[in-house]
């Protein structure tokens, strides 16, 4: 991963296991995503090459208490939408101009909570791909409160790449986050 001075990066991997890459915001776990001010990214990218069983371009963060993981997909190396597969579809919603299904979704693991292996993601998951533009990414925690899908106290919120094998590239002109 290559990160520039405005926030932008570009990352490669050659037959990886499970590779992300991620530039945004973190925070001390203290606050809800309501007490941070509106969460917005700003995104555009291109790729080549493959990623494998699956990949996930879009957001990408963590809540605390509860430890939940989350994803904004808006493309793929797959088709789209993807499926994040063993997961409960919770309806769907219309953000950014584009239909988006909500999905929760058991994990286990290691995670970035304190003594917590076992917990909850959060997928929204565009209907057709797009590699720019802005992700209104507290219109999603929105939808999922409204679906029953609690965060807790944030910990971070990032562009993200993440894929799961293949041989490939990004090059994310615009990976923005903003929370004001």
């Amino acid at each position: 991963m290559t990160t520039y001075s405005t926030p932008a990066f570009s990352a490669s991997w050659n037959n990886s296991g499970d590779f992300l890459a991620r530039l945004g915001l973190t925070w001390p776990d203290t606050q809800t995503y309501d007490q941070l001010g509106t969460i917005t990214a700003q995104f555009g990218e291109t790729k080549t090459g493959t990623a494998g069983g699956y990949s996930y371009i879009g957001v990408y963060g963590w809540s605390v208490s509860p430890c939940i993981e989350f994803y904004i997909i808006d493309d793929s190396y797959n088709p789209m939408p993807i499926n994040p597969g063993s997961a409960t579809n919770k309806g769907t919603v219309t953000i950014d101009g584009g239909t988006y299904i909500l999905y929760t979704r058991a994990a286990t693991g290691s995670s970035v909570c304190s003594g917590v292996s076992n917990w909850t993601q959060f997928y929204s998951v565009r209907e057709t791909a797009r590699q720019c533009g802005q992700i209104s990414i507290t219109d999603h925690f929105n939808a999922w409160q409204a679906a029953g899908m609690t965060l807790g106290k944030m910990d971070q919120a990032t562009v993200l790449v993440e894929v799961g094998g293949g041989s490939g590239n990004i090059a994310f002109t615009t990976a923005n986050v903003t929370a004001q």
